[in-house]
């Protein structure tokens, strides 16, 4: 039985499955990769097909008995996943074969080195505060063709291609220089995350307008709680993407679309200002210096033991934190409050995304296994184990019914369905052009701390955006929507 408001994990998943999500390929932090000429045109770099075979079982033509390498970020998802789901998948297919696993959250020291001497793993989970700069990679032809992948029968039905079986935002945030190179395989919310049991405690209601959140900061001041708070180390891109997100829904989602595309003047927009503006005084008035100094880790602690109570974080915090949760403590999300009472868009909009990206080495030892193992992630029996695992869903439709999901997955999807058609899209940049979003990442630390003004970040951030659009040895890439 649902209550008004609600929806039930069938909706929930219907919704995933039509919702027009909008992330950027690169939807982790990327970080540098050492390679030479990492912005020349992608046509000067090598073929990343793999040839499809006739057979349905084996659609790109995997010798059995070669070995498959997989490296995985183990971040807030784990790897548990890989090791105790999706491998063993492979490993049933493919009886006898070996699995190399290497788990690790250094993802860029470990392989950079690797893919300069072409000693390349066969997938990677690119994601976490060192992700490589895809769109460098595959520039220098590293990176497989997927196409062949979304072309293939599906693993769990061989009359359906493998592109029908995922929600579209999936074939959409492929893409880097018009090819499909990159799988984004989870659905993602990010949001302001509270403890639900605090506010239920406390008698407090979620802030609407910016009025009532500063209004919840002196109370909770008075309590000893802060009222928000981010990671200054290993963490602030989180910061980055809510000032982009509050940007975007005072200005509407174009704000956004005009900073991916290099647009002159995007970050000196209005929007973009204010947004910065207002989040710099909450951390003057409500915030506390010292979270400069901490991971994401510790911050996210300092949240269990309710020392503040908004943090700006993805919807894999909950699992992330599984192991030290209180019994008290629940997670949920918050929309933005309306930051001016003009926003473009109404309180309740919210951010939803793909992404946990994926990727196979078209220079390693087996790309042909590489596309098997994610078309075996994204069949039903994979995606519904990684669930499981990570209490996250994936991007495979319907894949999670039945499951029972934990309080604040149930709490975004509540919010996903509330916010309609006011979905805030991801500021695809990240993935596009890392230097841009490294610079985002130092300097938005640098103005939260009030060591410039909003407008000097802003001016900052023109001035970087301005020297890559201008640099023709940087591949531009450009968004509708």
């Amino acid at each position: 039985m649902t209550h008004p408001g609600e929806i039930t994990r069938r909706q929930l998943l219907r919704r995933i499955g039509i919702t027009a999500f909008a992330a950027g390929p690169g939807a982790a932090l990327l970080s540098a990769c050492a390679t030479s000429g990492a912005g020349s045109e992608p046509s000067a770099a090598p073929s990343t097909s793999v040839a499809a075979s006739s057979d349905p079982a084996n659609p790109f033509g995997v010798d059995p008995k070669k070995p498959l390498e997989v490296v995985i970020f183990g971040g807030g998802y784990g790897d548990a996943y890989a090791k105790d789901v999706h491998e063993p998948l492979y490993t049933k297919a493919f009886p006898g074969v070996t699995i190399k696993h290497t788990a690790t959250q250094q993802i860029g020291t470990q392989l950079r080195p690797r893919f300069v001497s072409g000693d390349v793993p066969d997938v990677v989970n690119n994601s976490g505060p060192e992700a490589m700069d895809l769109a460098a990679l595959a520039a220098e032809g590293h990176l497989a063709d997927l196409s062949a992948l979304f072309d293939a029968p599906s693993a769990d039905d061989p009359s359906r291609k493998v592109r029908d079986t995922v929600t579209p935002a999936v074939l959409d945030n492929a893409k880097i220089n018009g090819k499909d190179l990159v799988l984004n395989y989870t659905v993602s919310h990010r949001a302001l995350w509270y403890n639900a049991k605090l506010f239920e405690s406390k008698g407090w209601s979620l802030p609407k307008t910016w009025a009532e959140f500063t209004a919840l900061g002196e109370t909770a001041k008075k309590e000893g709680i802060l009222l928000f708070a981010y990671p200054g180390q290993k963490g602030p891109y989180y910061q980055l993407w809510n000032v982009l997100y509050t940007a975007a829904k005072i200005g509407g989602n174009q704000v956004l679309i005009d900073i991916d595309n290099l647009v002159d003047g995007a970050w000196n927009a209005d929007a973009m200002k204010k947004s910065v503006t207002a989040w710099v005084e909450i951390q003057a008035k409500y915030g506390d210096k010292a979270y400069f100094g901490l991971d994401h880790t510790q911050t996210q602690v300092k949240q269990l033991q309710n020392k503040l109570l908004f943090y700006p974080v993805g919807s894999w915090i909950e699992n992330e934190m599984a192991k030290d949760k209180p019994l008290d403590f629940e997670y949920a999300i918050a929309p933005i409050p309306d930051v001016t009472s003009s926003d473009a868009m109404p309180y309740g909009a919210v951010q939803v995304g793909v992404g946990e990206n994926f990727v196979v080495a078209a220079k390693g030892r087996n790309p042909q296994g590489g596309l098997e193992y994610l078309r075996l992630m994204l069949s039903k029996e994979g995606a519904k184990g990684f669930t499981q695992k990570t209490q996250n869903l994936t991007v495979v439709n319907g894949a999670a019914e039945g499951l029972d999901l934990p309080p604040g997955l149930m709490s975004a999807a509540r919010a996903q369905d509330a916010a309609g058609q006011n979905i805030i899209t991801d500021a695809r940049f990240e993935g596009w052009y890392k230097e841009l979003f490294d610079h985002g990442t130092e300097q938005i630390n640098v103005v939260m701390a009030g060591r410039v003004t909003p407008e000097e970040f802003c001016a900052r951030m023109q001035k970087k955006a301005d020297e890559i659009k201008k640099d023709s040895s940087v591949a531009k890439q450009t968004r509708s929507q």
